[in-house]
């Protein structure tokens, strides 16, 4: 079967293209935003990679057209696809009917946290000899790709609450019939889609309701909206984790940055774990994705061994590069939360050593400027912050700038660049934020800072 993938490039539906090439399916893909990861993953595993949303893509025509939902009627590709009555699908039902149906789905949910989450998860169930199916939006360093087909019956999916696809207005994660479920956290997001918090607990609900009286419900105890939504209605059995020792499954951090940490279960110390991640959240990651795996038969400390050998995600506070004692990290935080959350993690660690934050405020929903009041709030750990607004911005970023210890506003990449070389200094973090590409600045900025050690002292 020739599968053809609009909007390949995404995290998601670049999961689905390396699924249905696993399958042995022919997959080829059209995309505007073509870098890595994704693309380089895609390239390897041999789909064809077209650029632009073009008619001669799909000439001849391919047996099923699967269609991104960042697509919309208007598209070329979308248009042509619709007069020439050629099969398409959304990529949720397309993996619901491919890969999930006799699946034991476990999906991980939250505003925050999923990526991480669902990577933990995956590498839990994989430490344990399981060899899990995943799905992630992200690619996890221990496995190198985001998505394979893996052993039956497991399958890790990250379930998102984002809509399905232009002819399709649910949340992808309504699709996967999951038995075990992990809740992370709520809170508004996607601007661009829902209109306020109850719409998006709206869809949760909705998610909760498909998960079976014999599977499991993961959820932090310490998420208001979480409760709000499982108080309308739950027929599944509860396991939560949060911040008390009143949780089911609890956490001491035996280090500021949480990197070592004293796991209880229903009150009661299991051992202690030591890993590579960083900051609170990534502790309450940890909590439940053992929760999860534990529901699917791991011991738990066959879980916080796994725990141990994790390395983490790549774009998840990956560290690029050490030039001249300079560490730069690329990180995919652009919810304030996820801003704040990620920084603590990073000052924790590094104490008063200066972190300089580079930060490209590209999602719709910041754009839109509905987190604009919370954002210099969430950079405030930060001793410098250099921002390069999109010109589709729709409020003011020089409100936020002022209110930051350094802020800076610049137009272009290149001037980040600049600035950025000439001020930084031996001992310096440089933290790069961004859900996009930001210009391909990682790769600008190190290769600026290996030219300014190689011009000689005079």
């Amino acid at each position: 079967m020739h599968i053809h993938i609009l909007g390949v490039c995404g995290t998601f539906m670049g999961g689905i293209a390396l699924l249905a090439r696993q399958a042995g399916h022919r997959v080829t893909g059209s995309d505007t935003n073509v870098y890595p990861p994704m693309s380089t993953q895609l390239e390897e595993q041999g789909i064809g990679l077209m650029e632009g949303y073009h008619a001669k893509h799909l000439q001849p025509a391919p047996d099923v057209v699967v269609i991104g939902n960042a697509l919309s009627r208007g598209n070329p590709a979308v248009e042509y696809v619709l007069d020439n009555n050629i099969p398409y699908t959304s990529g949720p039902q397309w993996l619901a009917d491919y890969f999930l149906r006799d699946r034991w789905v476990l999906a991980v949910a939250g505003t925050h946290g999923k990526t991480t989450t669902s990577s933990i998860l995956a590498w839990i169930l994989e430490y344990a000899g399981l060899t899990p199916g995943f799905l992630i939006g992200g690619v996890p360093s221990n496995f190198g790709i985001s998505a394979r087909s893996g052993n039956a019956p497991f399958f890790v999916v990250e379930a998102d609450e984002y809509d399905t696809a232009f002819f399709d207005k649910r949340s992808k994660f309504i699709h996967y019939k999951a038995r075990t479920l992990v809740l992370n956290n709520l809170e508004f997001d996607h601007a661009d889609i829902f209109p306020d918090l109850d719409a998006i607990k709206r869809q949760f609900h909705h998610l909760v309701r498909t998960v079976p009286g014999n599977g499991l419900i993961v959820h932090n105890q310490d998420e208001p909206a979480l409760k709000e939504v499982l108080a309308q209605g739950c027929w599944t059995p509860l396991e939560s984790f949060g911040e008390s020792a009143n949780a089911t499954w609890s956490a001491q951090a035996i280090k500021k940055d949480m990197s070592q940490f004293q796991l209880l279960l229903h009150g009661e110390e299991q051992g202690v774990v030591q890993w590579s991640l960083l900051g609170r959240h990534n502790m309450q990651n940890a909590l439940a994705a053992l929760a999860a795996a534990r529901h699917v038969g791991v011991p738990t400390q066959i879980g916080m061994e796994a725990l141990a050998s994790f390395q983490g995600v790549r774009r998840r506070m990956e560290l690029r590069g050490v030039v001249g004692g300079v560490r730069l990290y690329d990180d995919f935080a652009h919810h304030p939360t996820a801003i704040r959350t990620t920084l603590e993690g990073l000052r924790n660690s590094v104490g008063n050593e200066r972190i300089i934050v580079l930060f490209e405020p590209r999602s719709n929903t910041m754009k839109m400027g509905v987190h604009k009041d919370e954002l210099a709030d969430s950079l405030h750990m930060a001793d410098s912050v250099y921002f390069l607004a999109p010109t589709d911005l729709s409020w003011d970023i020089v409100s936020v700038v002022n209110q930051l210890n350094e802020g800076f506003n610049c137009t272009s990449v290149d001037q980040i660049v600049r600035q950025v070389k000439s001020r930084v200094k031996s001992g310096d973090h440089i933290l790069i934020l961004s859900n996009g590409g930001f210009g391909g600045i990682h790769e600008k900025l190190l290769q600026a800072l290996e030219e300014r050690i190689a011009v000689p002292v005079v």
